[in-house]
Protein backbone atom coordinates (compact mmCIF):
# COMPACT_ATOMS: atom_id res chain seq x y z
CA UNK A 1 0.00 0.00 0.00
CA UNK A 2 1.38 3.77 -0.72
CA UNK A 3 1.75 6.32 2.18
CA UNK A 4 -2.01 7.60 1.80
CA UNK A 5 -4.92 5.69 2.65
CA UNK A 6 -7.06 4.64 -0.01
CA UNK A 7 -9.75 3.81 2.02
CA UNK A 8 -9.74 7.39 2.50
CA UNK A 9 -9.58 8.42 -1.00
CA UNK A 10 -12.70 6.79 -1.27
CA UNK A 11 -14.72 7.79 1.87
CA UNK A 12 -14.53 4.12 2.89
CA UNK A 13 -13.58 2.85 6.50
CA UNK A 14 -11.73 -0.95 6.11
CA UNK A 15 -15.14 -2.71 6.99
CA UNK A 16 -16.42 -1.75 3.85
CA UNK A 17 -18.06 -4.29 1.34
CA UNK A 18 -16.70 -5.18 -1.97
CA UNK A 19 -20.16 -3.42 -3.10
CA UNK A 20 -19.45 -0.19 -1.26
CA UNK A 21 -15.89 0.31 -2.68
CA UNK A 22 -17.34 -0.31 -6.25
CA UNK A 23 -20.29 1.94 -5.49
CA UNK A 24 -17.99 4.39 -4.20
CA UNK A 25 -15.05 3.89 -6.90
CA UNK A 26 -18.23 4.54 -9.47
CA UNK A 27 -18.98 7.65 -7.91
CA UNK A 28 -16.21 9.41 -7.11
CA UNK A 29 -14.54 8.75 -11.05
CA UNK A 30 -18.15 10.05 -12.20
CA UNK A 31 -17.77 13.52 -10.36
CA UNK A 32 -13.96 14.34 -10.47
CA UNK A 33 -14.23 12.97 -14.52
CA UNK A 34 -12.62 16.40 -15.66
CA UNK A 35 -9.65 16.11 -13.18
CA UNK A 36 -7.16 13.47 -14.66
CA UNK A 37 -4.95 12.89 -11.89
CA UNK A 38 -8.03 12.87 -9.17
CA UNK A 39 -9.50 10.08 -11.35
CA UNK A 40 -5.83 8.27 -11.26
CA UNK A 41 -5.22 8.52 -7.64
CA UNK A 42 -9.13 7.12 -6.72
CA UNK A 43 -8.27 4.27 -9.75
CA UNK A 44 -5.03 3.79 -7.46
CA UNK A 45 -6.76 3.52 -4.35
CA UNK A 46 -9.24 1.06 -5.86
CA UNK A 47 -7.07 -1.08 -7.19
CA UNK A 48 -4.66 -1.26 -3.71
CA UNK A 49 -8.00 -1.94 -1.74
CA UNK A 50 -8.45 -4.90 -4.26
CA UNK A 51 -5.22 -5.99 -3.86
CA UNK A 52 -5.15 -6.00 0.23
CA UNK A 53 -8.62 -7.41 -0.31
CA UNK A 54 -6.98 -10.19 -2.13
CA UNK A 55 -3.78 -10.79 0.25
CA UNK A 56 -6.22 -11.02 3.31
CA UNK A 57 -8.46 -14.20 1.52
CA UNK A 58 -5.29 -15.66 1.26
CA UNK A 59 -3.99 -15.24 4.70
CA UNK A 60 -7.48 -16.43 5.83
CA UNK A 61 -8.32 -13.20 7.31
CA UNK A 62 -11.46 -12.32 5.13
CA UNK A 63 -14.07 -15.14 4.95
CA UNK A 64 -14.94 -16.17 1.12
CA UNK A 65 -19.18 -16.71 1.20
CA UNK A 66 -19.96 -20.43 -0.16
CA UNK A 67 -21.82 -19.16 -2.99
CA UNK A 68 -18.52 -17.33 -4.26
CA UNK A 69 -16.46 -20.39 -3.05
CA UNK A 70 -18.32 -23.31 -4.35
CA UNK A 71 -20.55 -22.23 -6.85
CA UNK A 72 -21.37 -25.54 -8.01
CA UNK A 73 -22.59 -26.45 -4.89
CA UNK A 74 -25.78 -23.50 -4.94
CA UNK A 75 -28.90 -25.62 -6.83
CA UNK A 76 -30.34 -23.42 -9.00
CA UNK A 77 -34.04 -22.32 -7.69
CA UNK A 78 -37.06 -24.49 -9.47
CA UNK A 79 -38.52 -22.57 -12.23
CA UNK A 80 -42.22 -21.09 -10.86
CA UNK A 81 -43.84 -22.58 -13.53
CA UNK A 82 -43.05 -25.69 -14.93
CA UNK A 83 -42.85 -25.50 -19.24
CA UNK A 84 -45.85 -26.46 -21.20
CA UNK A 85 -44.50 -29.65 -23.20
CA UNK A 86 -43.99 -28.81 -26.92
CA UNK A 87 -47.41 -30.04 -28.67
CA UNK A 88 -46.79 -32.95 -31.86
CA UNK A 89 -50.46 -32.16 -32.92
CA UNK A 90 -50.22 -30.46 -36.58
CA UNK A 91 -51.20 -26.76 -36.31
CA UNK A 92 -54.51 -27.51 -38.24
CA UNK A 93 -55.32 -30.09 -35.17
CA UNK A 94 -54.15 -27.89 -32.54
CA UNK A 95 -57.12 -26.09 -30.25
CA UNK A 96 -59.61 -27.84 -31.76
CA UNK A 97 -62.18 -26.55 -29.94
CA UNK A 98 -61.74 -22.52 -29.52
CA UNK A 99 -64.78 -21.11 -28.67
CA UNK A 100 -65.29 -18.06 -30.43
CA UNK A 101 -67.13 -14.32 -29.62
CA UNK A 102 -69.04 -13.65 -33.24
CA UNK A 103 -70.83 -10.39 -33.81
CA UNK A 104 -74.32 -10.27 -34.58
CA UNK A 105 -74.17 -10.62 -38.71
CA UNK A 106 -71.84 -14.18 -38.22
CA UNK A 107 -74.29 -15.66 -36.11
CA UNK A 108 -77.95 -14.16 -37.55
CA UNK A 109 -76.44 -14.64 -41.54
CA UNK A 110 -75.55 -18.71 -41.26
CA UNK A 111 -78.66 -19.13 -38.64
CA UNK A 112 -80.57 -17.91 -41.56
CA UNK A 113 -79.68 -20.15 -44.05
CA UNK A 114 -79.35 -23.17 -41.80
CA UNK A 115 -82.91 -22.41 -41.14
CA UNK A 116 -84.17 -22.40 -44.41
CA UNK A 117 -82.22 -25.72 -44.80
CA UNK A 118 -84.46 -27.47 -41.73
CA UNK A 119 -87.45 -25.93 -43.95
CA UNK A 120 -85.73 -27.46 -47.02
CA UNK A 121 -85.37 -30.83 -45.27
CA UNK A 122 -88.90 -31.44 -44.66
CA UNK A 123 -89.38 -32.33 -48.23
CA UNK A 124 -85.58 -33.22 -48.78
CA UNK A 125 -83.43 -34.39 -45.54
CA UNK A 126 -80.17 -35.29 -47.51
CA UNK A 127 -80.17 -32.69 -49.85
CA UNK A 128 -80.70 -30.23 -46.61
CA UNK A 129 -77.77 -32.06 -45.12
CA UNK A 130 -75.30 -32.19 -48.00
CA UNK A 131 -76.22 -28.04 -48.30
CA UNK A 132 -75.92 -27.72 -44.79
CA UNK A 133 -72.17 -29.46 -44.70
CA UNK A 134 -71.42 -27.22 -47.73
CA UNK A 135 -72.54 -23.96 -45.63
CA UNK A 136 -70.62 -24.86 -42.47
CA UNK A 137 -67.44 -25.34 -44.41
CA UNK A 138 -67.79 -22.37 -46.10
CA UNK A 139 -68.23 -20.35 -42.87
CA UNK A 140 -65.72 -21.72 -40.84
CA UNK A 141 -63.41 -21.90 -43.37
CA UNK A 142 -63.95 -18.00 -43.73
CA UNK A 143 -62.89 -17.33 -40.30
CA UNK A 144 -60.17 -20.44 -39.94
CA UNK A 145 -58.34 -20.99 -43.34
CA UNK A 146 -57.13 -24.31 -42.09
CA UNK A 147 -58.74 -26.59 -44.35
CA UNK A 148 -58.11 -29.52 -43.16
CA UNK A 149 -59.20 -28.85 -38.98
CA UNK A 150 -62.81 -27.31 -40.74
CA UNK A 151 -63.18 -30.78 -42.56
CA UNK A 152 -62.46 -32.47 -39.52
CA UNK A 153 -65.09 -30.35 -37.33
CA UNK A 154 -67.63 -30.51 -40.02
CA UNK A 155 -67.08 -33.79 -40.19
CA UNK A 156 -67.13 -34.74 -36.56
CA UNK A 157 -70.50 -32.38 -36.08
CA UNK A 158 -72.53 -33.81 -39.03
CA UNK A 159 -71.56 -37.59 -37.64
CA UNK A 160 -72.55 -36.56 -34.17
CA UNK A 161 -75.65 -34.72 -35.15
CA UNK A 162 -77.19 -37.81 -37.15
CA UNK A 163 -76.48 -40.54 -34.28
CA UNK A 164 -77.91 -37.35 -31.34
CA UNK A 165 -80.82 -37.14 -34.03
CA UNK A 166 -81.46 -40.86 -35.04
CA UNK A 167 -80.96 -41.66 -30.90
CA UNK A 168 -83.10 -39.11 -29.81
CA UNK A 169 -86.23 -39.78 -32.37
CA UNK A 170 -87.76 -42.66 -30.77
CA UNK A 171 -88.29 -40.36 -27.30
CA UNK A 172 -90.53 -37.88 -29.80
CA UNK A 173 -91.73 -39.99 -32.46
CA UNK A 174 -95.16 -39.90 -31.36
CA UNK A 175 -95.67 -35.56 -31.33
CA UNK A 176 -93.21 -35.45 -34.78
CA UNK A 177 -95.43 -38.25 -36.60
CA UNK A 178 -98.59 -35.91 -35.78
CA UNK A 179 -96.24 -32.86 -37.57
CA UNK A 180 -95.53 -35.78 -40.50
CA UNK A 181 -91.74 -35.62 -39.16
CA UNK A 182 -89.84 -38.91 -40.07
CA UNK A 183 -86.79 -39.93 -38.44
CA UNK A 184 -84.63 -38.61 -41.64
CA UNK A 185 -85.73 -35.03 -41.26
CA UNK A 186 -85.34 -34.49 -37.90
CA UNK A 187 -81.94 -36.27 -37.66
CA UNK A 188 -81.26 -33.72 -40.42
CA UNK A 189 -82.26 -31.09 -38.02
CA UNK A 190 -80.45 -32.20 -34.83
CA UNK A 191 -77.54 -32.02 -37.36
CA UNK A 192 -78.22 -28.89 -39.01
CA UNK A 193 -78.53 -26.86 -35.43
CA UNK A 194 -75.02 -28.59 -34.50
CA UNK A 195 -73.54 -27.94 -37.79
CA UNK A 196 -74.95 -24.00 -36.98
CA UNK A 197 -73.41 -24.25 -33.46
CA UNK A 198 -70.43 -24.94 -34.87
CA UNK A 199 -69.34 -22.97 -37.74
CA UNK A 200 -70.66 -19.70 -35.50
CA UNK A 201 -69.22 -20.39 -32.29
CA UNK A 202 -65.67 -22.10 -32.76
CA UNK A 203 -63.09 -20.58 -34.99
Amino acid sequence: MSDHNPYETLGLNESASFDEIQDARNRLVEEHASDRKRVEMIEASYDAILMDRLRMRQEGRIKVPDRIRFPEKITPAPPAVAPAPASKAPAWLQNLLVLDTPSRSDVLWPATLFAGLGALSLYAPGLALALGVGVSLYFLNRKEHKFFRVFLLTLVGSTLGIVIGLQLFPFLAAPLAALSIDSNAFASWVTLLLLWLISSFLR
